[in-house]
């Protein structure tokens, strides 16, 4: 990493190095007998580490002139070992808790392994660490190749990557050890909140850097995808999070927000999450992987368009069906409800222009689990926002609401959609990233595809009979007009389900093991491929890129 920086980068990346350390040092110095001290030694020992990384290198040759040459993908290939890594923590934590719904002594009696604790540990690890890193590394190499222009720096793309997984080393060690907001996909509290805002902020203008710089004339439309995403979370990341902390020594802190007002904030941010987090940010990668690994161009240039700008506002609206039936008022319900609704359209534009690409290359979807990935991805995508619009229907949601159906349709966009466009777009970089001729294993890579897909089918049918039998559960009521079934009645009847859960999840887990070998072995075993000179940035851009 150090060298690829050129010498005033590394100056740079020292003094911001020792400014964090001082941060951790002011933090730990301050919030003494509180959680905020533990991390202020974490800060400080993350900080002095990536100081003492760049102090060794610090005077290895400064990288020749001819690296503007070439793309800047040094941070890419760490960002994918980066969120592979995070996947196989995250899927065991949620296998793990999973399991505790089970057989719940797997706590060991510890605090810290209670399901309160592990349960955000879970989702921050999948959505942040796998998929936070996952889509950092990518828009990276697709804003690069599709702009034909290097990033401007070495150094920002670096300070994003390596800021962003030490919010989510923040998040995770807070949420063992306590410390949290209770706001769902954003627990993490105020000090770490503010630290990803700088990191964003540096994200976002190093992509418009990149754009401005682009010797394409037109933005292709994995960009304006990539864009939304880097745009529309920060926005969201900001107003659901302001917050004041109890004093400048304690990690908590309490919303500004309050009663129905944080619960609406909340669900606008949760639900947009998943939109732009979640949705766009992996559209982006869709709409390069896909035409990329099929050999075939996007079936609608305009359709891709058009559901861009569909997504991007209708889903802004959508946050209230999550708070059906509560004290929100009645039409703002029925205005999440109904764009909700009208969502469906964009969404399944999206699914369908990706499944019609594949038209004239369905003979290579069978034979290539890669594509085959991608292309059960597109499936799920198209499942997943189906089944959301439809539960966003008042009369649905009196049945699902609170119940496993929600959890089934959660994992179905996150394993079905999430994961498996993640897997395909990351077999289709390696090789070319690395320069091989292949993945090491094609074989794993199959063995991967059938593991996901089964985990996936096994974990949501499981889901879908337990939610839906224990909405019918709660509503049956005897001919004297009481409860026909206690709630641990309903506990009971889901015991073979939750087991289902944790055996699909672990199907789940083991081909992404298998996933993180066959990269790990392509990348340090796998032949050399034939020098491919035409991915490399435009000539002018070079010039442009040394002055």
């Amino acid at each position: 990493m150090v060298s690829t920086l050129t010498r005033s980068e590394r100056q740079a990346a020292i003094a911001i190095s020792v400014l964090v350390a001082m941060c951790g040092l002011a933090f730990a110095a301050l919030g003494r007998h509180d959680v905020l001290e533990i991390h202020g030694f974490l800060i400080l020992a993350f900080g002095l580490l990536c100081a003492f990384t760049v102090i060794h290198g610090y005077y290895e040759p400064e990288p020749a002139p001819e690296r503007l040459s070439s793309y800047y993908d040094a941070p890419i290939k760490a960002g994918i070992a980066l969120s592979m890594a995070w996947a196989v923590f995250a899927m065991f934590i949620g296998v793990w808790v999973a399991s505790l719904l089970a057989w719940p002594e797997l706590t060991f009696d510890e605090a810290w392994a209670s399901f309160g604790r592990l349960r955000p540990v879970h989702t921050t690890g999948i959505i942040f660490g796998f998929g936070g890193n996952a889509l950092i590394s990518t828009s990276f190499h697709v804003m690069q190749r599709t702009s034909r222009a290097r990033m401007p720096d070495q150094f920002s793309a670096w300070f994003v990557l390596i800021g962003f997984n030490l919010f989510c080393l923040l998040s995770v060690t807070g949420y063992l050890m306590g410390v949290t907001q209770s706001k769902e996909y954003a627990e993490a509290e105020w000090y770490a909140d503010i630290w990803l805002v700088i990191v964003w902020v540096v994200y976002f203008v190093l992509y418009i850097r990149t754009i401005a710089r682009r010797k394409e004339p037109h933005i292709y439309v994995a960009n304006w995808y990539f864009l939304a995403f880097i745009l529309v979370v920060a926005i969201l990341h900001i107003v659901n999070n302001i917050a004041v902390p109890v004093s400048l020594g304690h990690a908590k802190s309490y919303t500004v927000w309050a009663g129905v007002q944080d619960a609406m904030v909340q669900w606008w941010y949760g639900h947009n999450a998943v939109a732009f987090f979640l949705t766009a940010g992996f559209l982006g990668m869709l709409y390069y992987y896909l035409p990329v690994r099929a050999q075939r161009p996007i079936f609608s240039y305009r359709l891709s368009i058009l559901s861009f700008w569909g997504i991007t506002f209708f889903y802004m609206w959508a946050g209230s069906h999550h708070l059906h039936y509560t004290a929100l008022p009645h039409w703002v319900q029925t205005l999440g409800m109904t764009f909700s609704v009208m969502l469906l359209v964009p969404s399944w534009a999206s699914a369908g222009n990706a499944l019609l690409t594949l038209n004239g290359a369905w003979h290579r979807v069978r034979d290539d689990a890669t594509l085959r990935f991608m292309m059960v991805a597109a499936v799920f995508y198209g499942l997943s926002t189906f089944e959301g619009s439809f539960m966003a229907i008042r009369p649905v949601n009196s049945l699902s609401h609170y119940t496993d159906w929600t959890v089934g349709h959660v994992h179905a966009g996150a394993l079905g959609w999430v994961a498996l466009i993640t897997f395909g777009s990351f077999y289709t970089l390696v090789p070319g990233l690395w320069k091989r001729e292949r993945m090491y294993s094609p074989a794993l890579v199959e063995v991967h595809f059938w593991l996901a897909l089964a985990g996936t089918l096994v974990y949501i049918f499981a889901m879908w009979n337990s939610g839906i039998i224990q909405g019918l559960m709660w509503r049956t009521y005897t001919e004297e007009g009481t409860l026909a079934y206690s709630f641990v009645d309903s506990l009971v009847a889901m015991y073979p389900y939750y087991i289902a859960r944790a055996f699909g999840g672990l199907l789940f887990l083991i081909g992404a093991v298998l996933g993180s070998y066959n990269i790990w072995m392509t990348v340090r075993v796998a032949p050399l491929a034939a020098d491919r000179g035409s991915d490399i940035p435009d000539s002018s851009a070079i010039a442009v890129a040394g002055e």
